[in-house]
This record gives C-alpha cells, sequence and structure tokens, in this order.
C-alpha cells in the first residue's frame, strides 16, 4: 500500500455522494474490496472479511443503468449478510426505510430444505451512514438497533442490526486526538471531513492510523484524477438530482393549486395553511 497523504490542492470528488461511495468500495481491486472489509468490521466491531457483492445495482461501469438506490449488498467468508449505503440527503422517513430493508436482508435467506432449520439464519446487518440530518435525539453519532422489550430492556436475541451513523453529530469528535478515536469515528470522521481543507492534517492523521481508510484513499484519488471516471459520476449524481427535483417541483405545484382553489371558494388563508403546509407568506403570493 503506498503511503498516501492529503495536500491542499488535491480536488477530490465528494465521497458522501452515494454513487462515489460505492465506486470506491466496489471495485475489483485489492485496495477497494479490502477497504470494504475493513469499513464493515470497523463499524460492526469485530473482522469481517467480504467475499461477494451480490445484486450490486446500478453496475458500477453502467452509465444507462442508473437508479437512486445506491446501497453495496455483500456476504461475509462466514456467511453473513451487511448492506451499506450513503444517504446524502436521507429523507424523513429514512427510519421506517432502513427498518424496510433490513426485513428484506434477514427473510431473502433460503433455509428451505430437510437439512435447514432457522438456527441455520445467518447475522444480516444494514448500515447506513446519514450525511445532513439529524434523526435522533441525542447527540450520539453511532447506534445499533435491534429487536427487544422496550419496557423491560430485555433483547430478542436476534440476528439483525439495524446500525446508523449521523455525520451531522460528529464536531465533538473531529476535535478529539485522531489516536484517541475509535475505528467508527475514524470513518466517519474520514467521510465528513475529507473535502474540508482546514481538515486535512486530522484527515492525514487518520489514513496513516487506519489501513482501510488508506486504502479507500488510494482508490478515491485514483477516480479523482480519472476524467472519464469522474465525468460519469457526476453525470450519475446529477441524473439523480434532477430527477428528485421535478419529483419535489411537480408536488409543490399540486399544492399551490390546492391552495389556490381553496382561496378561490373562500377559504381563509390560515385555514389554507393548515390543509397545505404553506406558510402565510406563501399563500400570500398565491
Amino acid at each position: 500500500m503506498a503511503d498516501i497523504h492529503f495536500d491542499d490542492h488535491d480536488d477530490l470528488i465528494d465521497i458522501c455522494k452515494d454513487n462515489v461511495f460505492k465506486a470506491v468500495f466496489t471495485r475489483d481491486t485489492p485496495e477497494s474490496q479490502g477497504a470494504l472489509s475493513k469499513l464493515l468490521s470497523a463499524i460492526i466491531g469485530r473482522s469481517l472479511v467480504v467475499t461477494t457483492l451480490t445484486a450490486n445495482e446500478p453496475p458500477i461501469d453502467n452509465i444507462r443503468d442508473r437508479q437512486i438506490r445506491f446501497d453495496i449488498k455483500c456476504k461475509a467468508e462466514n456467511g453473513e449478510l451487511v448492506n451499506v449505503e450513503m444517504s446524502l440527503n436521507p429523507d424523513a422517513f429514512e427510519p421506517l426505510r432502513l427498518e424496510f430493508y433490513a426485513g428484506k436482508l434477514f427473510t431473502g435467506q433460503d433455509i428451505r430444505g430437510a437439512d435447514k432449520e432457522y438456527d441455520d439464519l445467518k447475522q444480516t446487518y444494514q448500515i447506513a451512514f446519514l450525511v445532513k440530518e439529524r434523526f435522533f435525539p441525542d447527540d450520539d453519532f453511532f447506534h445499533t438497533f435491534e429487536y427487544y422489550d422496550p419496557a423491560r430492556k430485555v433483547s430478542l436475541g436476534g440476528r439483525s442490526r439495524i446500525i446508523t451513523l449521523e455525520l451531522s453529530k460528529l464536531e465533538p469528535i473531529v476535535a478529539k486526538p485522531s489516536e484517541a478515536m475509535t475505528a467508527p469515528e475514524h470513518w466517519a470522521v474520514f467521510f465528513r471531513y475529507l473535502d474540508d481543507k482546514t481538515k486535512r492534517q486530522k484527515i492525514n492523521e487518520i489514513v496513516q492510523l487506519e489501513e482501510g481508510i488508506s486504502m479507500a484513499s488510494a482508490v478515491l484519488m485514483t477516480i479523482s484524477k480519472d476524467e472519464v471516471e469522474r465525468a460519469r459520476l457526476e453525470s450519475e449524481y446529477k441524473y439523480v438530482v434532477d430527477t428528485q427535483s421535478k419529483v419535489v417541483h411537480a408536488k409543490r405545484e399540486g399544492v399551490r393549486e390546492v391552495a389556490k382553489k381553496a382561496l378561490a371558494k373562500g377559504s381563509t388563508p390560515e385555514f389554507v395553511a393548515g390543509i397545505t403546509g404553506l406558510s402565510l407568506d406563501e399563500i400570500g403570493q398565491l
């Protein structure tokens, strides 16, 4: 592994964009595969070696097959299943979405057959890096969820986990000495502050401390310097943002039409605000 060092003039593509995150960790190279195994090991808290990428869509080399969801679904050498993704702009329903996909990951295992039983079900993990939103009321950025009795604090002891890392809660952590950070903190700070040139010294310290982060950095630098690859990823991201923007715009126009019709029938601005979610100022401009 080459010695990696980021300089102020390095123009890095943003790894917090979900398609870039996927591109870094799904390449058919020792650095990319090693980085993915090291990342998952750090988050889960024990050594995990990824052997297979499953249902890896959209294909990393197909610019036409664009989809909104850029998750990385993989299987470890011990048979455990992990789905990991970066969510740059998570929606308000993100916790429910994670629960849905965690359920699909766990129940997607095939235990049919005369020689199978429920005990053959493997541990599954749904992991999400949430970039721009806060979802949970505490100040902890790292949460692990599992089935349990909330009244008695008794765990079901099941084999499915949802792990979230909220990158919007890292200000106290990035202020810590790099050597005092945990492995999950190293990865979270790396993702959140990599393109912040005021934090380059901190990032370089973390790169030297974590072999997996050094591997991911090497892959990212290769992508950032590859004009064709960079253009492909930027085009892919633009498509996602454009599609999302069109959907949101259509919804807003629909709400405005409802507001106009309600006002025309004599409804008060306050009533219209209550049923549409528009502010009184927005209603006054209709």
